[in-house]
Formats: C-alpha cells, structure tokens, sequence
C-alpha cells in the first residue's frame, strides 16, 4: 500500500470519528432539551432535597428557561452543522458530485435515529433521571456560550417587537394551579386517577376562588327559634330539630340575637333537676332565661372565600356563621361542614338528606332532581360539567338561561340537556327532570 493510500485512509477515518463524535453531542443536546424541558420541577426538588446535585442544578437551569434552551439549541446545530459539512467534504472526495446527495441522505438517516429520535425516546421515558444526569455538563455549556445566547436572545427579542410580541423572561406559561389541574383531569381520562380523588384535590384547589355565598344554606331554609316563645316549646323545637346549633331571634327573623347549641339548653334545662331526678324548684319547672345559653352570633360577609373562612373557623374555633349581604342583611349560614364538602364530597348523617336522595333515575332513564340541588353536587354525583358561574342551584340554572320563572311542563335544551320543569311552589321550581339533549341548541324552550 503506497504512502498516499495510507494518508487518505487515515483522513478518512479521523473525518467520520470526528463526524460521529459530533453525532454523540448532537444526541445529547436532543436529550437534555427534552429531558430538563419534560421533567417535573415537583420530581427534581424532591431529588434535590433527597441530595441529588444533578436535580439541584436542572432546577437552576430551568429557572431561566429562555438561556436554557438557547444555549442547547446553539450548540445543537453547530453540531449538526459541522457534521454535516465534514460529511459532505468526505463524500465529495470520495465520490464526486454525487457524494452531496448521498451525504444528505445518509445524515439525514443518521441525524434523524440517533441524534434525534432515540436520545429523546430515551429521555421521555426516564426525563427527572436524565435531567440530573446531564445537568451538570449542559450548566457547563451553557455558561460558556451564554455571550453568543445573549447576541441572539437579543436579536429575537428584537425581531418579535417589530410584531408586537413581547417576552417576559419571568412568566411562566403554566401556574403551578393549572398544571395541577390540568394533571388530574388528563390523568382521571386515562384511568389513573380516580375520579373520587380528582374530586377531593380539585375541590381543595377551588377553595380559594369560592365564596361562602355558593356553598351556604339559604335563609329560607334556615330553622331558627323564637325567643319569645316558652321554654317548654323552644326545647321541643331543639330536641325536634336535626341541628345541634340554631340562630335565635326576637320578634323579627331577621334580628338575629344570638346562636344556642342545643347541649348548652339541654344543661341549663338539668339545672332545674335534682340528682335523683326530683324538680329543683317546682314552681319554675324550666324557667330561665333562654338568653344565658345563647352565643354571639357570628356574621360573615357574603363574598368571603372558602379558604379564608375555613382560617376563620379554625382560629375562633367555632363552625358556624351567618351570612350577610353588603347591606347587613340576613342571606344564611355556613358551617365549616360546608367548606368540607367541597372537598371531601357530601358529609351526611341519619338526620342529613344525601345528595343522592335528591337525584332519582325514572323509569324512561332520566333524573329527577331536587331543584335546591347545587349545581356542583349534581356535577359530582354524576360527573357532569354543567357551568356554576351565574347560579348555585340547578333550579337557578335554569331560571338563569331562561330568562324567566318557567312554569310547570315547561322544556328547555342548553349545555346538552333537556330541563323539564315537574313541580314548582310560588316563584320556587321544586323538581326538574333532566336528560341528554339528542339535539344540539343552545337553548330552546317548549311548553305543553
């Protein structure tokens, strides 16, 4: 073999090592910009606090995500691009003016599988462990071509003005709110996530952007005592009722004087017994006075957030309020049960009407439904999406996309469904029967 075969094979192979030594970092440029771009940052701080440097260093890198991936770009394609030119010129050598085609071909095929799809196959799969992986090189990296990131951060800034497009550098595309939600519900569509515990997590979420106005107890469903009335009676009415606290109010029900438990009552009632069941004084058989065993009442603003009166409850160690509008107005009450329930879903006991009692399946297969149900106790019970934005109740709902107090007999089709109105006393629709529209409109409605 002469001395210039030997000088061209040596070229030849020290040309396609340096080529595939470009391919080596094109492929890991690939995979860290999608293993440090797809990792969780929840993932990579537990890791970071378990003691992993590499998780604390890709937390760092993608703190600034805009030179994070400038800098992997930027050496990507000088990788890409110096391979492929040396390709180029050692196929030109080789093989004359066909060796352009035939290094674009072969590159792209190269490029494509190993440079490409197969480190960020890889990094997909096993993205926090990558990122730790390669953070600390890619900090290397980065660091040494941030002045060159920065030239062309600078010019694409620059270009994206002249178009009205504006980038902040400190927002960032999700909040950590959305993309929780956004993981539970894409999780509960696949199967992973029940729906149950997507319930209880969302509904932990919402708390802060609910007020006590959607999850309270109406005052005309409010059960109060008369404080004019005779002992006797307003302990009947105590031991009577299924609630332990009751507001009290003299004259008017709106003049609210106070809240009385029924086991202060019932102690100040075994005040007036002996200890062996005898009649302390005879004479005054529960006589007192009903306004010794009752509590301050505690108001509430109507546009209080859950999250804020469930802090509320926490610190007065109390769980009971009584709502009231901008005007002082009485409006109803809400307990710290309430705020629970959304989060936990409906809280009964024997003496509590369940959210399924108020939903019946007919024998045609459609739902009759309590028309005081709230609209996001119907959403869970049957995993629907009907919007609570403009209305707490699914007969507010109703009277809100009619326009009007619908009479009986009267349908209406929106959102999907077909509202049939059953039963309704005074201004009050009582029971609604609801199916899945077959048609489409936004709202129709048609009466008997």
């Amino acid at each position: 073999m002469s001395d210039g075969t030997m000088g061209l094979d040596l070229a030849f192979w020290i040309t396609a090592g340096a080529v595939f030594f470009l391919l080596a970092c094109s492929a890991f440029f690939s995979g860290s910009e999608t293993a440090l771009t797809a990792s969780s940052r929840g993932k990579l701080r537990n890791q970071a606090d378990a003691g992993s440097k590499g998780a604390a260093t890709a937390l760092k890198l993608t703190e600034d995500s805009e030179r994070l991936i400038g800098g992997i770009l930027l050496g990507n394609n000088l990788a890409n691009i110096l391979a492929t030119s040396l390709t180029t010129a050692l196929f030109t050598k080789y093989l004359g003016e066909g060796g352009v085609a035939m290094a674009t071909l072969v590159m792209t095929l190269l490029v494509l599988v190993f440079a490409e799809v197969l480190p960020k196959t890889y990094a997909i799969s096993q993205s926090e462990r990558a990122a730790a992986l390669a953070a600390p090189a890619i900090n290397v990296i980065v660091t040494l071509l941030s002045p060159a990131v920065s030239v062309v951060r600078f010019i694409v800034r620059a270009v994206l003005r002249v178009f009205g497009v504006r980038i902040d550098p400190g927002r960032n595309i999700l909040s950590v709110r959305e993309e929780i939600i956004g993981t539970l519900t894409l999780g509960h569509h696949e199967g992973v996530v029940q729906k149950e515990d997507r319930d209880r997590l969302l509904g932990a979420l919402d708390l802060g952007d609910r007020t006590v106005e959607e999850v309270m107890r109406h005052r005309s469903d409010i059960e109060m005592i008369d404080v004019t009335k005779p002992v006797p009676e307003i302990i009947a009415q105590a031991l009577q009722s299924q609630h332990t606290r009751l507001p009290v109010f003299r004259n008017d029900p709106e003049n609210i004087v106070g809240v009385i438990h029924a086991k202060d009552l019932l102690r100040a009632a075994l005040d007036t017994v002996g200890d062996e069941g005898t009649i302390k004084e005879p004479s005054h058989v529960l006589d007192f006075d009903i306004m010794s065993v009752t509590r301050k009442p505690y108001f509430v603003p109507e546009t209080t957030t859950l999250d804020d009166q469930m802090r509320h409850f926490l610190k007065r160690h109390t769980h009971f309020a009584l709502v009231v509008d901008e005007y002082g107005d009485l409006q109803g009450l809400v307990t710290l049960e309430d705020i629970l329930e959304e989060i936990v879903g409906e809280i009964t006991d024997e003496f509590d009407d369940s959210a399924a009692d108020m939903i019946h399946r007919d024998v045609d297969g459609k739902f009759i439904i309590d028309g005081a149900m709230t609209i996001r106790d119907l959403n869970r019970a049957r995993d629907w999406s009907l919007p609570d934005d403009e209305a707490n109740t699914i007969a507010g709902l109703v009277i809100h996309e009619a326009q009007m107090i619908p009479v009986v007999g009267q349908v209406f089709v929106f959102h999907g469904f077909r509202f049939e109105i059953l039963a309704r006393e005074n201004n009050r629709i009582t029971q609604i029967k609801m199916s899945v529209a077959r048609t489409k409109p936004e709202r129709t409605a048609t009466e008997r």
